[in-house]
Order: structure tokens, then C-alpha cells, then sequence
């Protein structure tokens, strides 16, 4: 049996093993990427919350533990949810919806959103003192359910 390399018009495989967000594969209507862990998503890092205008978020955890942080309100947060990821679960974060995440070192993240989200359609907002304290806790106390 002969084996012949695939061509890349019909195949394309991608991997990421940086540090952070990076795109992989874009179509006209949507683009997926890999997220991995950066040191400035630990809980007591987290200064900020974004949300996409234009798009819900689709984020997929492939390894390791992720922690989702889910702000209610619209031009400021006043309440916070946060949510245990689970594995090869679909978590799709509605458009609008202020959020940010924190993951353990060895995490990996599958992200799918329209190819044409971007800053300008992604408005962050600066947390207060006391919602960073709020996500530190309830990163604290969903990590020790966790064991």
C-alpha cells in the first residue's frame, strides 16, 4: 500500500502551545481558536471583563480546570456569576454578556465566535476593587469544591 501526503486543499490540521488567545482557522463567518493559560488570568489578576456586542462566544474545555465569570448589567456589572467548566461541555456566552475566565496551568480552550469579532466590537470595562475581591473568592471556593 502506497501512502500519499494528504493535500493541504483538502486537509489542514493546526495546534497552539503558547501562552494566551490565538486564531487558527477563519471562514468569512466564524474563526476558531485554542486559549491557553497566561499567568495575568489568575483570580487576583483579573482587572476586567469584556463582552462581544455582535456575537455569542462559544468556549469548549479541553484539559485542565477553567472557571468562567459571568457579569450581569449593561454598561456596568452588578452581579457576578461564576461557573465550574466542565470538559467537552459547550459553554456559549450570549452576545452582550460581560465575562472573563481563569484557568489552571495545564488548561486548554476551544473558542468559536464570528470571524469579524474584534476590539471595537468587544468593549472591556474595569472592575472595582470589590469584584476583584468577588472573583478572587469565588475562584477560591469553586477550586477547593473541585479538590
Amino acid at each position: 500500500m502506497k501512502i500519499f501526503s494528504i493535500p493541504s486543499t483538502l486537509l489542514e490540521t493546526h495546534e497552539y502551545q503558547g501562552q494566551g488567545y490565538q486564531h487558527l482557522i477563519n471562514s468569512p463567518l466564524w474563526r476558531v481558536a485554542l486559549m491557553n493559560y497566561t499567568p495575568d488570568q489568575l483570580p487576583d489578576q483579573i482587572t476586567e471583563f469584556q463582552r462581544h456586542d455582535e456575537t455569542d462566544e462559544v468556549f469548549v474545555l479541553l484539559q485542565g480546570h477553567c472557571i468562567l465569570f459571568l457579569g450581569e448589567g449593561g454598561d456596568e456589572v452588578t452581579r457576578i456569576f461564576a461557573q465550574n467548566m466542565l470538559p467537552f461541555t459547550l459553554y456559549n456566552i450570549k452576545k452582550g454578556v460581560w465575562h472573563s475566565h481563569t484557568f489552571s496551568p495545564d488548561a486548554k480552550l476551544l473558542v468559536v465566535e464570528n470571524a469579524d469579532t474584534s476590539p471595537a466590537n468587544s468593549p472591556r470595562l474595569q472592575l472595582s476593587l470589590e469584584q476583584r475581591k468577588e472573583i478572587a473568592e469565588l475562584a477560591r471556593r469553586l477550586w477547593e469544591a473541585y479538590g
